[in-house]
C-alpha cells in the first residue's frame, strides 16, 4: 500500500467532490502538519475511524476537525473503494484511540445524520469469513410474528409485545411464548402466503452475493420461525439457518414453539460452533441485527453491527448502520490496511 503526505489544514477545507481530486483512490495519505500524529514507528494500538455514504459533502472534513478536537492521533487518511455500486468511502488511521471514542462517534453520527464507525482489525473482504444474520427487520423489512398477527386480527397487541422485545424492555424467549399464543387458530395456508412475499432489506441481496464470491460462509440465527427462514435462505443462497418452529395440527397454528427458543445466547452460541465448524479466524466473523436479543451474537463476532437498530442496540452494539442499504456494510470489510 503507497503513502503519500498532505495537511490536515487542506483536508478541513475541502468537501467530498475536492477530495476525489486531492486523493488518490486507496493510498494511505499521511499528515505533517497535526501535533497529535503519532510516530509512524509507533507500537501503539492502530484504528480505523470510516465514514461513508453518498454525498458526504463536507462530513470527512468536518469529521477529520472533530477527531482533532478529540485529542486523537490521526496518522493518515485514505479514500478507498469498496464496491461498484458504492462511492467511495474515507477512512482515517487512529493510533491509541481512547476508550470513549465509538460513543463520540456514535453520537456525532446521530448529531450530523452522517455513517460513521470505529474498526479494530476488521475482517477483510478478500479473506474467506462467516456473516451470520438476525431475519426480521435485519434481512427482510418486516417482523414475521406481527404480520401473522395481523392475520389473525391481533396485530396490535402482539406488535407493542415485538417492540418492547426488540428494544430490550422484555425478555426474549417469555415474550415469544406470550406471542406465539395469541397466534392459535392461523391457517398453514396463510402462512403459506405470506412466506412467499417476504420483502427482503434493501441491499442483503447485494451484500451476500458479493460475500459469497468471496467465499464467505452466510447464515440466519432467528428469533423468528423457520418455514419464513427458509423461504429467505432459498433467496439468499444463504449455507445455514438456526431459527424457531410452530407447532401447529396439520392445519393451524397450535400457539406453542416447539423445542427450545433460538434467543440471544442461543444466537451467540451458533456464531461461535458454526465458526469453529468452518475453522474460520474471529477476526473473519460478521454478526448483524436490529434487536436487543442480537448484542451477544455481535459483540461473540470478530465485527458486530447494528443495522436500522433501536436507540439502545445502536448505543451498545459494536458499530451501526443506521440509514440505507445494507450493502454498505462492504465500506467495513474494504478498508485499505495501514502499515
Amino acid at each position: 500500500m503507497s503513502h503519500q503526505s498532505m495537511l490536515l489544514s487542506t483536508l478541513a477545507q475541502q468537501d467530498d467532490l475536492s477530495l476525489q481530486q486531492t486523493l488518490s483512490l486507496n493510498t494511505w495519505y499521511s499528515f505533517d502538519d497535526s501535533p497529535l500524529v503519532a510516530s509512524q514507528q509507533s507500537e501503539q494500538p492502530l484504528a480505523y475511524v470510516s465514514v461513508f455514504g453518498f454525498q458526504l459533502g463536507m462530513h470527512v472534513a468536518q469529521l477529520a476537525q472533530q477527531l482533532r478536537d478529540w485529542q486523537c492521533q490521526v496518522q493518515a487518511v485514505v479514500r478507498y473503494h469498496a464496491d461498484d455500486d458504492l462511492p467511495p468511502g474515507f477512512a482515517f488511521a487512529i493510533a491509541n484511540p481512547q476508550a470513549e471514542l465509538n460513543s463520540q462517534l456514535k453520537q456525532y453520527a446521530a448529531e450530523n445524520a452522517v455513517q460513521c464507525a470505529l474498526l479494530s482489525n476488521p475482517p477483510r473482504l478478500h479473506t474467506p469469513g462467516l456473516l451470520v444474520m438476525d431475519m426480521d427487520s435485519t434481512a427482510i423489512t418486516i417482523e414475521c410474528i406481527d404480520e401473522i398477527a395481523r392475520l389473525a386480527g391481533v396485530y396490535d397487541e402482539v406488535a407493542a409485545v415485538t417492540a418492547q422485545a426488540m428494544g430490550g424492555q422484555l425478555e426474549f424467549s417469555d415474550s415469544l411464548r406470550q406471542r406465539v399464543a395469541k397466534l392459535a387458530g392461523v391457517e398453514l395456508s396463510l402462512l403459506a402466503e405470506l412466506k412467499e412475499q417476504l420483502p427482503l432489506m434493501p441491499g442483503i441481496d447485494h451484500l451476500c452475493a458479493t460475500l459469497k464470491r468471496h467465499n464467505w460462509h452466510l447464515a440466519i440465527a432467528s428469533g423468528g420461525f423457520i418455514p419464513f427462514a427458509e423461504q429467505v435462505q432459498k433467496q439468499l443462497k444463504l449455507d445455514r439457518i438456526h431459527a424457531n418452529q410452530l407447532a401447529d395440527d396439520g392445519h393451524v397454528l397450535t400457539g406453542v414453539v416447539n423445542g427450545d427458543i433460538v434467543d440471544a445466547q442461543e444466537k451467540a452460541r451458533f456464531l461461535l460452533a458454526y465458526r469453529d465448524e468452518l475453522g474460520v479466524g474471529a477476526e473473519q466473523t460478521v454478526a448483524i441485527g436490529d434487536g436487543a436479543n442480537d448484542l451477544l451474537m455481535m459483540h461473540a463476532a470478530g465485527l458486530g453491527v447494528a443495522v436500522h437498530g433501536k436507540p439502545k442496540v445502536v448505543a451498545q452494539a459494536p458499530t451501526a448502520i443506521n440509514a440505507g442499504s445494507l450493502a454498505q456494510i462492504l465500506y467495513l470489510l474494504s478498508i485499505p490496511e495501514f502499515n
